[in-house]
């Protein structure tokens, strides 16, 4: 088998390249050209990029092993997501490694023109003494807005409170309770635009956000007011911030991130009042170090076939969200892995049911889980959260989601339904404890109660004395040792289901063996 390959394309934390090396192959990319890279990238099953780097369609064309691309930072203009996606490569990133880099240099940018720091020390270097020209202005007292309450949104805001500054934030994407948690009050845009004397925006870039504020959102500001813009370059609409500074109705900007980078020259450089840095928001020690090691960890987890928990082109889950359901995607995987083994003919039709509280949130992720489970050891490629969906398209098999929100017996449950050309099966499954320990609650309609296993078995039959012994007796002349088992049934005498947790692989003559047992009409090995 070929080794599998990682490209360290750009510079990262070396933690975070030692990190790789102990699972893979990797090599060092930092010199290689763009011509290079597009001759090079076939050998390689993950690339490891930052800002510099781009992938686009035509390169990841010829990305033939290519499974993950990890983006050391936040943004991935620099990656074309559509075509990634159509390939099945996970493109993954490290958003919270420069969280609080990029919020502390939000505030500073927004300390540096209150005071007029840059201007006075660059006055003073010169040689004058101006004092009365940098007169600034306090923060205490004064109305911050902040456009999009992610993870450094909240930060600012958090530290916006240290400075007594009243704070408004407007996202639609984040719930009335937490805005309440956080200590911020919840507006509309427009009264975002009405009532800040200052406005940060933390925002992703896409079709929605950039020229975002433009001429009438500036005509709606407040006389004097101070903006910030540590995010993506282009939210503030480049032309219209020109009239805006030249009118005065914008007092003063600082922006770290321009339209298209490197950037050394721009209108904006003309205002005495306009403050730039060279996008230098994750540019500390410390957030370098931890995106080194964040993006090792996720292009570590894709190339092993697990979740990829930073992974951009599968369905965003809000945080308050993510943190409910992410215990479910072992289970569902696991759902999906039993019931592909149990089903014989042709496969049509997957149901996932959700019930109880796990019925509240958006359930598409875990629905993928399922699907990754189903196809994972039954296809020749690799199958995750990206590309499930398409097996399932290709193969003609149709995926319904159906919620209910009260459970009988559990607090949540998860049931998936298969529907076949030969017979319909069903497994159900849920969560148990403080540790979220996955358990089987439902085969066909028979409750049960087992925990996965490497290897397991289930077996129906009619209930009548003696068949759980028959059963036990011909694995156990076979060495294979039965850790635990479980029977559910409706009635006495009726059919009853049978799971066994076993130590070893049964064999298909051993099972066909105990199906010729007198009353077992179903035998099945499970291998997770």
């Amino acid at each position: 088998m070929l080794k599998i390959r990682v490209l360290v394309k750009e510079k990262i934390a070396q933690e975070g390249i030692e990190m790789l090396k102990e699972h893979f192959q990797v090599d060092i990319g930092f010199e290689m050209t763009a011509e290079e890279l597009r001759r090079e990238i076939s050998k390689y099953d993950a690339i490891v990029i930052r800002s510099g780097t781009k992938l686009t369609a035509d390169i990841l064309e010829t990305a033939k092993r290519m499974k993950i691309i990890g983006r050391a930072g936040i943004g991935v203009d620099n990656v074309d997501l559509e075509a990634a996606t159509k390939k099945g490569i996970v493109v993954a990133n490290a958003p919270q490694s420069n969280t609080v880099s990029a919020a502390e240099h939000t505030m500073a940018l927004l300390l540096a023109q209150c005071r007029n720091i840059p201007q006075a020390n660059a006055s003073l270097k010169s040689g004058k003494w101006q004092r009365s020209s940098f007169a600034g202005v306090e923060l205490q007292g004064k109305t911050l807005g902040i456009a999009g309450m992610g993870r450094i949104g909240t930060l600012v805001a958090s530290m916006a409170h240290g400075f007594s500054m009243k704070v408004i934030g407007y996202d639609p994407y984040v719930s009335r309770e937490r805005f309440a948690q956080l200590g911020v009050e919840q507006v509309e845009f427009d009264q975002l635009l009405r009532n800040s004397d200052f406005i940060t925006v933390h925002l992703p870039k896409t079709k929605e956000t950039i020229g975002m504020f433009s001429d009438k959102e500036f005509s709606m500001m407040k006389d004097g007011v101070r903006l910030i813009n540590t995010a993506r370059g282009g939210i503030y609409d480049q032309e219209a911030l020109v009239k805006a500074l030249k009118s005065g109705k914008v007092a003063s900007v600082a922006i770290d991130v321009f339209p298209s980078e490197p950037c050394t020259e721009s209108p904006l450089f003309d205002f005495n009042q306009v403050i730039v840095t060279p996008h230098l928001g994750a540019s500390t020690t410390e957030a370098q170090a931890k995106a080194g090691v964040t993006i090792a960890e996720q292009v570590i987890a894709g190339l092993k076939g697990e979740f990829v928990s930073n992974a951009v082109n599968i369905p965003p889950i809000p945080p308050e969200a993510r943190q409910k359901i992410e215990p479910f995607l072992p289970l569902c995987e696991q759902l999906g892995k039993v019931l592909v083994q149990m089903v014989d003919g042709q496969l049509e039709e997957i149901e996932v049911t959700y019930t109880g509280q796990v019925s509240e949130y958006e359930n598409k992720l875990l629905t993928l889980a399922v699907i990754k489970g189903l196809f994972e050891n039954v296809v020749e490629e690799s199958v995750n959260y990206v590309n499930a969906e398409v097996f399932a398209q290709e193969r003609g098999i149709s995926i319904k989601e159906t919620k209910a929100a009260i459970s009988k017996d559990y607090v949540n449950l998860i049931e998936v339904k298969s529907k076949s050309n030969s017979h319909a099966v069903a497994v159900a499954g849920t969560l148990i404890g403080k540790k979220n320990e996955p358990r089987f609650v439902r085969m066909f309609e028979y409750e049960i109660d087992m925990a996965p296993s490497k290897y397991m078995a289930f077996f129906r039959y009619i209930d009548r004395p003696g068949m759980i012994g028959k059963i036990g007796t011909i694995l156990g002349r076979e060495n294979v040792n039965i850790a635990s088992m479980q029977v559910g049934r409706k009635k006495i005498g009726g059919k009853a289901v049978m799971g066994v947790n076993v130590d070893s692989q049964i064999s298909a003559p051993l099972l066909e063996e105990i199906k010729r047992q007198s009353g077992v009409d179903f035998a099945r090995a499970i291998i997770l």
